[in-house]
């Protein structure tokens, strides 16, 4: 045949199909190569002629570039590499909840015990103790209550930074036994505060390596139980419950002053924070964390303070390496963990001498800004003497007018609450916010890709009032011109409204500011949620979903000294299994109850950082129109707030409209991210419309793990929901059970 092939030509052919394509780099490699050699990816994607956001997804592993692209950007990479090699690493075997699972075995299961999680006895096997240069002998713990067990560690495992070997922080015991992420247990012989600090700083291998390559290194937490608080002569309680710190007479507190220690403006209270100036660019600073004076916040830790040490450090140590380690409330940490993935300088060479000096970091929040008038709360400088109306971008609080029911409504059996996930983190993803100070200008034209505040009048919108109206969070309808967003005014086109903006505050330089912090939390989240053995691939089935996270609930609720009441729950539920034994059925209880833990921690970072860009002033002497500390930082930004709850309010009404027109459903209330709807069963797979495939409708509410996806929040009979509306109350707010409060980034 006149093609027939050589052999030649075929052993060719099969030897270029032996050698492979050559390969990407991991995508964490590639982000990396990329920060090193200082581009950013808005200018990476315009060299390779493609958009910021496949970038991003090269970057995340989303996706994988195409020829011809693939072969120019794996030159780059190379080049890249070249020029800047990887420091060499031993990547940790990160802790979990589920436990290191031996090749030899399949992972334990959700209604399996995990391996590392059987309750402690006496015969359990000691983890393993590392002795500071300065130790004592060691003595016999103390014996503790079954509530207060703790689950066996794993072995120390090897930890990312040489420097940093025993973890990201440590909760220390009234006995000097510091308990470590990883199982590891060290002495410390400290018996002042002063001497910890030492202690921490030059012997314990304590602390957690910076996230960005021009960002800073965590400082070491060490968490101090009731006991270890006694040891260091610290009260039991604060006396001073307003400005939550000791008085500067404290003995505490003159002493570290005697040891030339340093406290931060917050004083010793129950994050303090110690430190003494850089030396040769090392930091010199130890946080705090005091249990007794209430660090861990109920709201957002649930009962983490009441753990055992080693369960403790377990859940904090978790969340340290998913997150950040924590630096006082969820919410600070969540906005410090902003500036931890985008810090605001960067080292650049001066032309003019050749020496290196701090210069902005593109992309990053750099400088203070004010914000506009309308932005401002009304206490701000540049609110004072304003009087031409404020931006009211917050979250829903919503109730339909009860004579708008159907009797169709009425009659149905179940009122069925859904939750959205991590709303707000759902409505960062890719959300454009200003880097630069506010512009006004008068009668502009509007556009969806700037972001800003304008004034406009939506008031002449009709919209149907069995839904709330998207752009108040009364779901009233507006009234007059009023200041909004970019992306609810955005959203008034959509829905086919011709917006005429008055005037505008505008930022000229704009960027993804909140990406980095989206993704770090999003992966967080759903790794802990896997955890969890709950789904969270975006295909799982709904059901499925449902029964995992029901489970879960289940044992993250129960008490593992009352065995017999959660097996009569476990007998009602499709997935869950009665005939555990009563050790491996406490394990399961403790797993799921410290996954639990962090979860919720991780859900109040998303929700409190966000609440932390437009901080109160505090304190009984302030005045309005006198600047307060927050202001000076460049992460005080309540335009970004009010851009994320709008978009996630601006979310929420799409797809409750969506729902409207596809099956004539309409929401009988809500409240910020939890909407509540008639039901003929009680699940939200009884009244969310499929597609002919099977497949959750796009672009209405789906149930899943993912953030912007949606979980049961809780379920009432429907007389009981009609009756509040009658009233006047939010059947949202009590649909769980409880009285919620409404997530308003506060």
């Amino acid at each position: 045949m006149a093609n027939r092939p050589s052999q030649d030509d075929l052993f060719a052919a099969v030897d270029e199909l032996l050698a492979g394509e050559p390969e990407l780099p991991p995508p964490a490699e590639r982000a990396r190569l990329r920060e090193a050699a200082g581009i950013t990816q808005a200018r990476l994607a315009q060299v390779l002629r493609t958009s910021t956001q496949t970038v991003k997804n090269w970057e995340n592993g989303r996706s994988e570039p195409r020829p011809p692209r693939r072969e120019a950007y794996l030159r780059l990479l190379e080049g890249w590499a070249a020029k800047h090699p990887a420091e060499p690493a031993t990547e940790p075997a990160s802790e979990t909840f589920t436990g290191p699972a031996p090749t030899t075995q399949r992972p334990a299961l959700a209604d399996e015990p995990a391996d590392d999680m059987p309750p402690a006895s006496a015969s359990s096997p000691r983890p393993h103790r590392l002795a500071s240069a300065a130790s004592r002998p060691t003595e016999a713990r103390r014996s503790t209550a079954a509530s207060r067990r703790p689950a066996r560690p794993t072995p120390a495992v090897p930890a990312a930074d040489a420097r940093f070997p025993n973890g990201p922080l440590a909760v220390l015991d009234g006995d000097g036994t510091a308990y470590c992420l990883g199982g590891v247990l060290l002495d410390c012989p400290a018996t002042t505060i002063g001497q910890l600090v030492d202690w921490v700083l030059k012997e314990s291998g304590i602390g957690q390596a910076r996230l960005h390559r021009h960002g800073k290194d965590s400082d070491p937490l060490i968490v101090l139980t009731a006991a270890a608080a006694e040891r260091f002569r610290l009260p039991e309680r604060l006396e001073d419950r307003r400005g939550l710190r000791l008085a500067e007479d404290h003995p505490v507190v003159k002493q570290l002053a005697k040891t030339r220690w340093k406290l931060t403006q917050r004083g010793f209270g129950p994050w303090p924070r110690i430190y003494r100036p850089a030396e040769a660019g090392r930091r010199q600073c130890v946080q705090l964390a005091v249990l007794p004076w209430d660090a861990l916040d109920t709201r957002a830790w649930g009962a983490a303070a009441e753990l055992h040490p080693a369960d403790l450090a377990r859940v904090l140590g978790v969340f340290a390496s998913r997150v950040l380690t924590p630096r006082g409330s969820t919410a600070v940490t969540g906005l410090e963990l902003m500036t931890a993935l985008r810090p605001p300088t960067r080292p650049v060479k001066d032309e003019a001498s050749g020496e290196w000096v701090s210069g902005p970091n593109p992309g990053a929040l750099v400088r203070p800004v004010d914000p506009a008038p309308p932005e401002a709360p009304q206490e701000h400088p540049v609110a004072q003497g304003w009087e031409r109306g404020f931006l009211d971008e917050e979250a829903y609080q919503w109730v339909r007018d009860p004579r708008l029911l159907s009797d169709e409504e009425c009659l149905m059996p179940w009122a069925v609450g859904i939750d959205i996930n991590t709303a707000f983190l759902a409505a960062a993803a890719r959300l454009t916010v200003g880097l630069s100070g506010p512009v006004h200008v008068t009668a502009p034209v509007f556009d969806k890709k700037i972001p800003g505040t304008w004034l406009a009048d939506l008031s002449g919108v009709e919209l149907d009032t069995r839904l709330p109206n998207p752009f108040t969070p009364s779901g009233l309808r507006p009234e007059g011109p009023g200041w909004y967003t970019t992306a609810t005014l955005a959203y008034a086109e959509e829905l086919g409204c011709e917006v005429r903006p008055l005037e505008a505050y505008l930022r000229q330089e704009t960027g993804a500011y909140l990406d980095p912090w989206h993704d770090r939390l999003k992966d967080a989240y759903l790794t802990t949620t896997a955890d969890m053995s709950i789904p969270v691939d975006k295909d799982t089935d709904p059901a499925a979903f449902l029964d995992a996270m029901a489970l879960h609930k289940t044992y993250a609720a129960a008490d593992d000294t009352r065995l017999d009441a959660l097996r009569a729950a476990l007998a009602e539920l499709p997935p869950g299994r009665a005939d555990l034994s009563d050790e491996d059925l406490a394990a399961l209880v403790r797993r799921h109850r410290q996954g639990a833990m962090v979860l919720s921690a991780i859900k109040s970072t998303v929700k409190g950082g966000i609440g932390k860009l437009r901080e109160r002033p505090q304190g009984r002497h302030y005045r309005d129109g006198e600047r307060w500390p927050a202001l000076e930082r460049p992460t005080w930004r309540p335009d970004i707030r009010a851009a994320v709850i709008a978009k996630a309010r601006v979310n929420m009404h799409r797809k409750m409209a969506k729902l409207a027109v596809l099956t004539g459903q309409y929401p009988l209330a809500v409240l910020s991210d939890c909407v509540v709807y008639a039901s003929p069963g009680p699940s939200p797979l009884d009244f969310l419309p499929l597609g002919g495939d099977g497949t959750p409708v796009y672009g209405t509410f789906r149930v899943g793990a993912n953030p912007g996806f949606c979980k049961v929040e809780g379920v009432q009979e429907m007389a009981w929901a009609v009756d509040l509306m009658e009233q006047g109350y939010n059947p949202a707010r009590h649909i769980k059970g409880g009285d919620a409060v409404a997530d308003e980034g506060e």
